[in-house]
């Protein structure tokens, strides 16, 4: 069956049972106990996700824009100038060019020093969240499988006191079953594709970092020249 088959066969069967949510409420229940901890796992997962989505949105900035503006600061009133634009900007990277900024007074290498040592602290806080996402992603197919094989055993021991193999028994019990798989690796490819995207972005934002870094040293050492920093290293 191609994904259109699938798909149509989808919408039809829950069309059939009274729409998708009656669908879906009505195989949550047949799905037994274990749905329970799958649908948990979800709604924590999620809100996991929801913390970094806002996190990371909070952590970008226009890093060009932003650039030009810590350049011509330097330009018109030195480091305490650029520290006030890094001050009324949000995000990682102002973060990372306050701390070398405020280096900046003892050398170029003190200044490198600091913002290698904050961007690592940057790049754990970007992080921080994701490993319970991934253990969310592990144990969501793990409660499926559990709540498929206590279905297998209940259906044999359904068909052990009816004391006979009937096809209504065998086939209601292992649907029944397979509910906690299906639910379970669903739970799992939602909670997959988010993880996905946010690594994603914040290998983005780390690479920004570092390339703005590389520039913010290049800029101090220009600045230390007694040299204009807005008319170096133009792109």
């Amino acid at each position: 069956m191609d994904i259109l088959g699938l798909v149509t066969f989808f919408f039809q069967a829950a069309s059939d049972q009274g729409g998708a949510l009656n669908w879906l409420q009505t195989k949550y229940v047949d799905g037994g106990g274990f749905m329970h901890p799958i649908l948990a796992t979800l709604i924590i997962g999620l809100a996991f996700c929801i913390e970094r989505f806002w996190t990371l949105n909070k952590a970008g900035v226009n890093t060009r824009q932003f650039l030009i503006s810590v350049k011509k600061a330097l330009d018109e009133g030195g480091i305490p100038k650029a520290l006030e634009v890094c001050s009324n900007n949000r995000g990682s990277i102002a973060s990372v060019f306050q701390a070398g900024l405020l280096r900046a007074d003892e050398g170029i290498e003190a200044a490198e020093k600091a913002i290698i040592s904050y961007g690592g602290i940057e790049m754990a806080f970007l992080e921080r969240g994701l490993v319970w996402i991934s253990l969310c992603i592990s144990i969501a197919p793990m409660l499926g499988f559990t709540g498929t094989v206590q279905g297998m055993i209940e259906a044999f021991d359904a068909i052990k006191e009816a004391r006979n193999i009937s096809p209504e028994i065998v086939a209601g019990g292992i649907s029944v079953a397979l509910l906690t798989t299906l639910f379970g690796l669903v739970v799992a490819m939602i909670l997959q594709v988010l993880y996905n995207y946010f690594v994603s972005r914040i290998d983005r934002l780390v690479i920004d970092m570092e390339e703005s870094s590389i520039e913010l040293i290049d800029s101090l050492v220009v600045l230390k020249s007694g040299k204009k920093v807005s008319d170096s290293h133009k792109r």
